[in-house]
């Protein structure tokens, strides 16, 4: 009897946790979970956005069916300001500003960051730990740290509802730990009227024009980036005058999927700063001369980062260029 009694603790004692390894997915599925729900899902969303010293309300709406899908981002506070995606459509509204359209991907806007990200493909570059379970907006959530590999950029900690598979709460961490951002959903409803709603409300709307991207150009840049941190791809490369001075710039956008930073090279003048460091929130700028030229790293990456980055460009000389043909 005793025996018996011994192996039934043993078993009650161990079920448990069979129970909760079954139970709780691990780090990198529920990210993917969370990127299925985000884009899948018709939800309401009522979040802040707390910054260093600012705090900052917001909603959104998301609704997503067969041939439409439909996002709305209306600023609470300040003048009336609002986003509106249909499909690849991207529509900002500003009172007392003309109002614009431009064809993209993903909405330039105070989106909590991770909505509609397919996180799981950088697993080569980020580590996905899992922190375990918290409660956020009232809800049971899971944590997952999302931390860059290499340091060289910002790490992200996100809290994902248990039943919706949806971000309640994302948190920007810097390099030393600290808390850059941090947006903290408020309330949220996830229901499949809000597609009839947002349909009936913004599906036939006529928005403004689709404005005309900056032409890319096939010219090849007299520059190269040197170093820039694993998993970053460069898109078009853009060449343009500025409309007070006319100054000759070329660009280059890089991404990692995650973040995003910007290379702008002109011609040096007498306004020109000799080196320039800015932080300002997850955003960083640095800019120094090196020769006739001003370089500039703008970005949502870490200050050291971008002076790495820009202090890896190399000009080739058209000579240089004459005897490589």
């Amino acid at each position: 009897m005793k025996r018996i009694l011994i192996s039934f603790i043993a078993l009650i004692s161990f079920f448990p946790i069979i129970a909760s390894a079954e139970e709780t997915p691990s780090a990198e599925a529920l990210l993917h979970q969370m990127g299925e729900a985000s884009h899948k899902l018709n939800y309401e969303l009522s979040y802040i956005l707390v910054k260093k010293n600012s705090i900052e309300p917001f909603m959104y709406r998301h609704s997503h069916t067969d041939n439409m899908t439909l996002s709305h981002l209306v600023y609470l506070s300040g003048s009336m300001r609002e986003v509106i995606r249909r499909n690849d459509e991207i529509s900002y509204l500003e009172q007392g500003s003309k109002p614009f359209s431009i064809q993209s991907e993903s909405i330039v806007a105070p989106v909590i960051p991770l909505l509609h990200k397919d996180i799981v493909p950088l697993n080569q570059y980020y580590d996905f730990v899992s922190m375990g379970r918290a409660r956020e907006a009232g809800s049971p959530a899971q944590v997952i740290r999302i931390v860059s590999k290499d340091g060289t950029r910002y790490s992200y900690i996100v809290w994902i509802d248990e039943r919706s598979k949806l971000p309640l709460r994302t948190d920007l961490v810097s390099r030393d730990g600290d808390i850059i951002e941090q947006y903290r959903v408020v309330s949220y409803t996830v229901n499949d009227q809000i597609s009839g709603y947002m349909k009936q409300r913004l599906g036939d709307v006529e928005l403004p024009k689709i404005v005309s991207p900056l032409p890319t150009t096939q010219d090849q840049a007299m520059w190269s980036v040197s170093w820039v941190p694993n998993g970053f791809k460069d898109s078009d490369f853009k060449r343009y005058r500025l409309a007070m001075n006319q100054r000759s710039v070329e660009s280059q956008m890089y991404s990692d999927g995650l973040f995003n930073f910007s290379v702008y090279i002109s011609e040096a003048d007498k306004l020109s700063h000799k080196e320039q460091s800015i932080q300002q929130g997850r955003r960083s700028l640095y800019s120094y001369v090196q020769g006739d030229y001003e370089i500039s790293v703008v970005g949502d990456i870490p200050a050291i980062t971008a002076k790495r980055i820009a202090e890896s460009i190399v000009f080739r000389t058209s000579k240089t260029d004459s005897e490589a043909k």
